[in-house]
């Protein structure tokens, strides 16, 4: 007997089951964030610590601000980048525009906008809430209505998420500013893209945004740690006497001229600069524009099998206005199935990870993450696993959702084709 033969007979074997788990192979990860990383962005950040005051960490540095206004589409707002989540750009945004005591209203439509504001509490900022219609969106003509009643102009200002990722809402933030002009309320517009950027359209100068918040580990394909914040004309001009500035935060000090290693507060994240320099290469080569596409098209197939497996008391979109549903995720309610337990299955047995779900639908939905890196195998063999999962469970569906979306999938593939590059199509 050889010496590998012996090693061989000396491990413990798994004993065989009735139900074996599928899950060994490369695990993935559905969520909403932290989306898929891709190979060429997990490779770019392991790299040997550099010179951080000179060369060419400093020329990374400043190629990535100065392509990040591309990216939020502005040619006006000035990009901060800071070493935190997005709850640090969310205070970042704030204690460079507020003081204490200065009232916020923020536009529910989910969980997170309403995270935002009770930071700001924290903070010593009054928060007003107006809540969002049960599953719906943000109601422009609701906020206008509010705003019109701040005689005194008492709200400085208005903080609402293009896209809720516990809800799945996408509120539509050019119309929201349009309320805002339509009541004559100078409020400044601050817009967490967090779930939104790199995934679908966003204006920042042509929708009259103030301040803009992102984080990295979402549409722009980087590790969680980096947030940003893009600062308008307005915003930076409350720059100069808001009261709840501190010495991490401060624009002011992270602008100057010629300070590289002021804009981080100090030592820069070295390997994430790396990170996001490719992820933004690979954005560039396939197009913003086209992006925004594909995250649409992917969403669309997801929402077709949603659609296809609901049945009264199960499976059902949570958002009930189409218009209002997000391309970056789909909260899905579960009605009378056992939501862990279809989570578990999947997780456990076959090795794919869904999004949890918050209140008010904690234990009664899940959430499918289809934002970042991915594309049609990625998320057919996503909705393949979970109705597998359902048909194993015995849960009711309505009819095969996978079916659905290679059909909706299908549709974007034919209009995709590039004449003389394609194969002639299959004539029996």
């Amino acid at each position: 007997m050889t010496l590998a033969d012996t090693r061989l007979s000396a491990r413990p074997r798994a004993a065989a089951t009735a139900t074996p788990a599928l899950k060994h192979g490369r695990h993935f990860l559905s969520i909403p964030g932290p989306s898929v990383i891709p190979d060429r962005v997990l490779a770019a950040m392991a790299c040997a610590m550099p010179n951080i005051y000179e060369g060419e960490l400093v020329e990374r540095s400043e190629s990535i601000l100065a392509e990040l206004p591309s990216i939020a589409r502005t040619t006006t707002g000035v990009p901060f980048i800071t070493v935190s989540n997005g709850h640090g750009a969310w205070e970042m945004a704030l204690t460079n525009t507020l003081s204490r005591g200065d009232k916020v209203l923020v536009l529910e439509s989910g969980r997170f906008a309403v995270g935002w504001g009770e930071m700001a509490r924290v903070m010593g900022i009054e928060v007003e809430v107006l809540n969002a219609r049960p599953r719906r969106a943000v109601d422009p003509a609701a906020v206008e209505t509010r705003l019109r009643e701040d005689r005194q102009h008492e709200i400085k200002a208005v903080l609402v998420v293009q896209i809720d990722t516990a809800s799945s809402v996408c509120n539509d933030i050019a119309a929201i500013r349009a309320a805002i002009t339509n009541a004559g309320h100078p409020a400044l517009f601050m817009v967490d893209c967090i779930a939104s950027l790199g995934c679908v359209p966003f204006e920042m100068d042509a929708w009259g945004v103030d301040v803009t918040v992102a984080g990295s580990q979402k549409g722009l394909m980087v590790p969680p740690g980096l947030a940003f914040c893009w600062a308008g004309p307005r915003a930076m001009e409350a720059c100069q006497t808001a009261g709840l500035r501190t010495g991490y935060w401060d624009w002011r000090a992270r602008s100057a001229e010629g300070q590289h290693y002021l804009r981080y507060c100090g030592t820069p994240p070295v390997s994430h600069l790396a990170a996001l320099r490719e992820a933004l290469d690979m954005i560039a080569e396939e197009g913003l524009e086209n992006v925004w596409a594909r995250h649409a098209a992917l969403a669309r197939a997801v929402r077709a099998a949603v659609a296809v497996w609901s049945t009264p008391g199960g499976i059902e979109i949570n958002v009930t206005e189409p218009s209002e549903r997000s391309d970056a995720v789909t909260t899905v309610l579960t009605g009378s199935i056992d939501a862990a337990r279809l989570r578990a299955v999947c997780e456990q047995r076959a090795g794919l990870t869904l999004g949890i779900a918050f209140a008010p639908n904690e234990g009664r939905a899940f959430r499918i993450g289809h934002m970042g890196h991915l594309n049609p195998p990625m998320i057919l063999g996503t909705l393949g696993t979970i109705e597998a999962a359902l048909i194993g469970m015995g849960a009711p569906i309505g009819g095969s959702g996978v079916a659905a979306a290679a059909t909706s999938i299908a549709a974007d593939l034919g209009a995709a084709l590039v004449p003389g590059t394609d194969a002639p199509s299959f004539n029996p």
